[in-house]
Order: structure tokens, then C-alpha cells, then sequence
């Protein structure tokens, strides 16, 4: 079937059936489909002031596309040009019916005719535009063809048209058959014949010229990198890539461009077959030579084994993309070339960024980058130096006036993907920091925000990692609010935006998992969140353990939560991960809460307030406070306990999620009831009521998650309260309530007034 659609094309590189490997030596050549172009431009230089300026101005847009893009079947021709001006389409199909049914003449008429369009004082195309560049390319090829070229042109030509004429015939006797068919098979039928064309139709076979095949390429690369829903699926742009190949193996961008799509797989054998061909291909065309001198051969070398690093260091293959760097470094050492070095040095860093010294690295880096005019190298070296610094615990208000440098040289530059990562870095860091709604503010800027870069092929948005990172943060920070349905609108998003093959896929996926798992916790429903625990730890391996035990200990598995934290909390202290680490520490003293064990707690919030302070982790540092708290209330000082509580409750009502207000404020209300026993008789009903106003709001906040479990508690403490105010009505309301829950729930295996949550 490829040897019959080949056909079609004529390329006068081809002699006995065989294609030279320098396809690309001819610029152009003449094919069915340019000359269907031809016809085009001949009628619109023909329609004049007959067509209106809006039709005129859409042709104009439709024809560079047709001049740059691949062949396409008459049929689609034919239909984009009637969505511009359906008066033109007709005339083109009347046009090319008249051209492949007359005879050799009339081709040859029609090429000569072509360069009446330059003539005249008022030409209607000029030599230098690009319809003109494209008319003259066309009369020179056809030109160069000898005789038997010219009806081999002249035979395809034909059968172009009739291929239309069946697929126009074949439709119309399916139309006839579809008014005869009744149900739903018909209805079927008709769909898929009004649906769009797939990839197969719209595939071509033939040799592309040298400007349609870099179009190709700049598109699809273009797609890959902004829009990749838009791009073609892996498979179908590594069979056209092929195809490409075929026709010329030592074009090298094809290779590169091989490579990038094997990256979206995760394919590192092709990844790395493709990348060392494109570096082998641009050596034996002889380009970098052409560009660089001399020094062309060894700055392939360099910059080959400088990807090759970049590529074992995605895929986790560190001592592999040590050895790689180590190999760039060497060549470009020998060679000057300080650009390469700068390069190098960044991989460097990246390589050995768990090390003491990496800081000091980065400063380098981004010193000499600066030094050497590399503004990019420059802004990832401090980003990354920002990052760095975050999780060392320095305080925001350094970390956003090293971020306003960064931005200051991305707006100078216009370096638009650096302004997304930096509003992306951003908002990591505002929820690192727990100021939820800096966060939510920082990600609106950057949905909001125009790119700046020119965004080509109809591709309306940036569908780059900083947009899915923030997208994601949007979502998590929806879900802890309890509007789970904005947050559910917002993954499906995520799923339109990037589909589950697509590289940014595994961020949507990881944050869809612990919402449903978080979900499920609150709804006391384990066992859908012991099936969701697999797939966090595939996709993130600390965050899954973390809620294994999380699961564990809400099922009273004690001992195998506290060996499951321990390992943990070993393994994050040698990762230098301090945030899971202080989460780690919350839970061993929840654990020893649970065990009844209330003053070995004590020592294990102490260390995790230490470090939540340390490290600038306010709301981490808010939370524990709480805990303490409440140990300090089991303990028996409500006073002191009550007390604490106003350091750290006003973090978590400005920026905390639902369930945690609900819990802060579930505890502001215990500690009131448990001190108000010493106080007078008024001033302990006045108290009382204080409190049950805090329960109140403790229960619309974990009605709002649906946490039933702490919903049975307040109730319970609710009907206690309006049973000591006298106040029955109320007291029978809160206890048919705490009733119905407690029969949907399982009872819990500490008293009801001593949870913290």
C-alpha cells in the first residue's frame, strides 16, 4: 500500500525506482497537490474585487500553511478552502477536474500561464514574497523535467483526482444506504462518517521537500514542548518520522526530534539510539563544520556527551551521567569553550546536590554564567539556589528578593518559560511556608498571565510543568477547603490538559491519589484508602509509606504503624526531608496519645517544634503547637494549654485547611469545658456557652469535609454541654444526631473526649 501512495508523489531524485539519500539537494518539487496550490492562487489572482476583504484575508492566512505543510488529500484541500470562500472552492475543483482530464498540452499551458502573474507595471504577485518564492520554485522544477517526468506528473495528477472522485463517490453511496438503515446501527454509521479525519487520512507516504519537512518538524517539536495534547500520538510521529528517514537518513533534526518523543515514553534505549544519531548525522553532513569552523567536529563531541548526561540523569542513571559529564568536561576543557563548561558545571550541580558543598557549586555556577552572558544559565542558577535555600530554612521575605533578581533578568531577556517556573517556584514555596492563600494568589498570576513567546499552529495554551505544578497546587488547595467538586473540575482539567502518556502526567496523578486517599480517611472508609496506598507509593515512595502507616494507626494497628514511622523517620533525617520528617514526628506522638502514653509524647513535639522553627515551617510549627496543647490538656493544665492555643490558632484560621480549623477550634472548646470546672457557677455557664459557640463552628468545618468520626465527637460533647445549661431541646437534637452517626461508625479505641481530632 506505501508503494502505491508513493507513486503519487514525483521526485526527481528518483531514477529506477531507487531515492539518492541527498532527497533534500532539490528544494522543491512539483507534486499533484502543489499544483492544486497553484490553481488556488491563480483563481484568486483571477476573483479580484469580486471576493470581500474578509474572505480575501482569510485565504491569505490559509495559504501559508498549504505552502509550508505536507501534501494533503483534494478533498481536505477542498473543504478548508470552502470554510475561507466556498466560491473559490468550487472553482479550484473545476479547475483541477479540467487539468487531469485534458491532455499534456494543457499542463504545460497552465505552468506557462504562471508567470503572467510577475508581469505588468502592478504585478499581482511579487518575485520576493513568499506566494512569489513559491511560484518561481514551482516553474524552475517544472522546468528541469524531462518529458517522460512530465507525464509521469501529468499520470499522477489524474489519479490525485480520481482517489478523490471514489472517496467522494463511496461517501455519497453511504449516505444513500445510511437513509435506508433505521436504529441505532445506522445512527452509528453516520457518525463515523461525519467524524473528523484520523491520522491514518491525514499520513503521507512520499517524500517531503526540505522546507515542508523543517516545517514539519518546527511544528510538531513546537507542539511537544507548549501544547502536547495537539501533537501526534507517539506512535503515529515515530511512523512519520521514519517515512522521513527513509527518504533521507542523515537529516539530523529528524532524529533530534526522534528523541524528544521517545522521551514522552519513557523509551531509553530509543531515546539514547536517536540522540547519538542526531549527533553522528550533524558530524557527516558536515554542519556544525559549516558553522563553526574548525571547531564544528569537537563541539558535537561535547555537546553530545553533555545530553547524553542530561538524558541518564532523567531517567536515574547517575553514575552513567556522571561518567558522560565527565567526558563533556574533558573536550570542552581541551577546546575553551567556556559556554559548554557553564553547562556542565549546572549538571553538575544537579548531580551533586545532596552534597554539603552544592550551594557553594550553584554560587559559582551562577556567577560565572552571569560573567559569560548567559542570562537562562544565570536564572536556573539561582532558582535552583532559591530552592536549595527553602529547604535549609530561610526565611520568605530573602528567598522573594532573590527570586525579584531572577525575575528582573527573565523580563529583560523575555524568557517567558523562566517567568512560569519562577511563579511556579513560587507557589511551592508559599504552601512549603503553609500561607495557602499566598500560594493561591501566586498560581492565579501565572494561569492568568499571557506567554510571551509565540505560540504557533493554533496551540491557545502553555501546557508546560509550571502550569501542571500549579494546577495541582490549585486542586490540593480546593480539596482542603472542602470544595471538593472545584477541585474535581480541576483535575479533570489536569486530565484534558495532560493525558496519562504525556511526560507532566504523574504530578496530576500523585495529588488525585492523596486527595481520594484523604477522602477516604475523613469518610472512615479504609479499605478504599488501603487500594489507593499501592498507587501513591508507585508514583511518590515516601509519601506512600507515610499514609500506609497513617492507615495503619486509624485501624489500631499500633505496633506496625510505629516500626513502619520509625523506618520512615530514619530514612527522611539521612534525605535531609525536614517537612516529613516534622509530619513523622506529629504522628509517633498521636501514636503515644493512643497508647496512653502522654508524656513520651511531650519530647517528640518539643523536637518537632524545634525543627518546624528552625527551618521557617510556620504552619508545621502552628500545628504542633496545637498538639502540644492538647497534651498539655491530658495532662491536666487546660489554663496553660489554653493559653498556647492563641500562638498558633490564628495561622490556621487564615491559611489552614478545613479539618484543621475544625480540629483547632474542637480543642479551644475542650479546654474552655475543662477549666470552667474551677470557676463560679455564672462565669462557668457564661464559658459554657462560649464553648458550645466553638463547637458550632468546630461542626461546620468537619461537615464540611464530611469527618464523621470527629462530627459523633463534638455532638457528643455538644449534648453534655446543653445537658449542664438545662437546655433539652437542644441536648435531645445533638444526641439523635451523635445517635445516627454512632451506629453508621465503629466504635473507636480511646474515650470519645480525649481524641485530638
Amino acid at each position: 500500500m506505501a508503494s502505491v501512495h508513493e507513486s503519487l508523489y514525483f521526485n526527481p531524485m528518483m531514477t529506477n525506482g531507487v531515492v539518492h539519500a541527498n532527497v533534500f539537494g532539490i528544494k522543491d518539487w512539483v507534486t499533484p497537490y502543489k499544483m492544486a496550490v497553484l490553481v488556488l492562487i491563480g483563481e484568486l489572482g483571477r476573483a479580484g474585487s469580486q471576493l470581500s476583504l474578509l474572505e480575501r484575508r482569510r485565504l491569505n492566512r490559509l495559504l501559508l500553511p498549504l505552502l509550508q505543510g505536507p501534501d494533503m488529500t483534494l478533498s481536505r484541500l477542498i473543504k478548508a478552502i470552502e470554510e475561507c470562500c466556498p466560491q473559490i472552492a468550487s472553482s479550484v475543483q473545476i479547475r483541477i477536474k479540467l487539468l487531469s482530464g485534458g491532455e499534456l498540452k494543457d499542463m504545460e499551458q497552465f505552468f506557462d500561464d504562471l508567470s503572467e502573474a510577475f508581469s505588468g507595471t502592478e504585478p499581482k504577485v511579487h518575485k520576493t514574497s513568499v506566494v512569489g518564492l513559491f511560484l518561481r520554485h514551482m516553474i524552475l522544477a517544472y522546468n528541469k523535467l524531462s518529458f517522460s517526468q512530465v507525464y509521469k506528473l501529468y499520470t499522477a495528477l489524474q489519479q490525485y483526482y480520481q482517489n478523490d472522485e471514489k472517496k467522494n463517490r463511496g461517501g455519497d453511496e453511504s449516505e444513500m444506504e445510511l437513509t435506508h438503515c433505521d436504529g441505532e446501527e445506522g445512527k452509528m454509521e453516520k457518525e463515523e462518517f461525519d467524524g473528523p479525519l484520523g491520522e491514518e487520512e491525514i499520513s503521507y507516504n512520499g517524500p517531503l521537500s526540505q522546507k515542508q519537512a523543517e516545517y514539519f518538524l518546527s511544528q510538531q517539536a513546537s507542539l511537544l514542548k507548549n501544547d502536547e495534547t495537539k501533537a501526534l500520538s507517539p506512535a503515529s510521529l515515530q511512523k512519520e518520522l521514519k517515512n522521513l528517514l527513509k527518504f533521507n537518513p542523515d537529516f539530523a533534526e529528524a532524529h533530534y526530534l526522534s528523541y524528544l518523543n521517545s522521551l514522552r515514553v519513557q523509551d531509553v534505549f530509543s531515546s539514547t539510539h536517536s540522540l547519538l544519531h542526531y549527533f553522528d548525522r550533524l558530524i557527516l553532513t558536515g554542519a556544525e563544520s559549516k558553522s563553526n569552523g574548525d571547531e564544528g567536529y569537537g563541539r558535537s563531541l561535547r555537546y553530545a556527551a553533555l545530553n547524553l548526561a542530561a538524558l541518564h540523569c532523567r531517567f536515574g542513571h547517575y553514575h552513567q551521567a556522571e561518567l558522560a559529564l565527565q567526558e563533556a568536561i574533558r573536550i570542552a576543557q581541551e577546546s575553551n569553550d567556556h559556554v559548554c563548561l557553564q553547562h556542565c558545571l549546572s549538571w553538575l550541580y544537579i548531580l551533586e546536590q545532596k552534597r554539603s558543598d552544592s550551594c557553594v557549586l550553584l554560587e559559582h555556577s551562577v556567577k560565572k554564567a552571569v560573567f559569560f552572558g548567559l542570562p537562562y544559565l544565570a536564572s536556573l542558577g539561582i532558582q535552583s539556589l532559591v530552592q536549595q535555600k527553602a529547604f535549609a530554612g530561610k526565611t520568605a521575605n530573602k528567598l522573594m528578593d532573590a527570586l525579584k533578581d531572577s525575575d528582573l533578568l527573565h523580563w529583560k531577556h523575555s524568557l517567558s518559560e523562566l517567568i512560569d517556573i519562577s511563579h511556579a517556584q513560587k507557589t511551592a514555596i508559599w504552601r512549603l511556608y503553609g500561607r495557602s492563600t499566598m500560594a493561591l494568589q501566586q498560581a492565579q498570576m501565572l494561569l492568568s498571565m499571557n506567554t510571551l513567546e509565540t505560540v504557533n499552529v493554533g496551540v491557545q495554551q502553555n501546557n508546560t510543568e509550571s502550569f501542571a505544578v500549579v494546577l495541582c497546587h490549585l486542586a490540593e488547595v480546593h480539596a482542603e477547603q472542602g470544595y471538593f467538586t472545584a477541585a474535581s473540575d480541576i483535575l479533570r482539567h489536569l486530565k484534558e490538559r495532560f493525558p496519562p502518556n504525556s511526560q507532566h502526567a504523574q504530578l496530576w496523578m500523585l495529588f488525585d491519589q492523596k486527595i481520594q486517599f484523604d477522602r477516604a480517611m475523613n469518610d472512615g472508609r479504609y479499605h478504599v484508602a488501603d487500594s489507593l496506598v499501592a498507587g501513591i507509593t508507585a508514583l511518590n515512595s515516601t509519601a506512600g509509606v507515610y499514609r500506609k502507616a497513617l492507615l495503619l494507626r486509624a485501624q489500631n494497628q499500633m505496633s506496625a504503624a510505629q516500626r513502619l514511622l520509625q523506618k520512615l523517620l530514619t530514612h527522611c533525617q539521612k534525605t535531609k526531608n525536614t517537612e516529613m520528617v516534622i509530619n513523622v514526628l506529629l504522628s509517633i506522638a498521636e501514636l503515644h496519645w493512643q497508647s496512653l502514653c502522654h508524656t513520651i509524647a511531650l519530647p517528640v513535639l518539643l523536637q518537632a517544634l524545634a525543627l518546624a522553627r528552625e527551618y521557617c515551617l510556620q504552619y508545621l510549627a502552628s500545628e504542633t503547637i496545637l498538639k502540644l496543647a492538647f497534651s498539655q490538656l491530658i495532662l491536666g493544665i487546660p489554663e496553660q494549654a489554653l493559653s498556647i492555643l492563641h500562638m498558633a490558632i490564628e495561622p490556621i484560621l487564615a491559611h489552614g485547611a478545613v479539618l484543621d480549623k475544625g480540629a483547632a477550634m474542637f480543642l479551644v472548646a475542650k479546654c474552655q469545658v475543662a477549666s470552667a470546672a474551677a470557676y463560679a457557677p455564672q462565669k462557668k455557664a457564661e464559658a459554657l456557652e462560649s464553648a458550645v459557640l466553638n463547637l458550632n463552628e468546630a461542626r461546620t468545618y468537619f461537615a464540611k469535609v464530611d469527618c464523621k468520626e470527629q462530627l459523633r465527637d463534638v455532638l457528643y460533647l455538644q449534648a453534655r454541654l446543653f445537658h449542664s445549661l438545662g437546655k433539652t431541646q437542644e441536648r435531645n437534637q445533638c444526641a439523635m444526631l451523635f445517635r445516627q452517626l454512632h451506629q453508621e461508625l465503629p466504635a473507636r479505641g480511646v474515650p470519645l473526649i480525649n481524641a485530638f481530632k
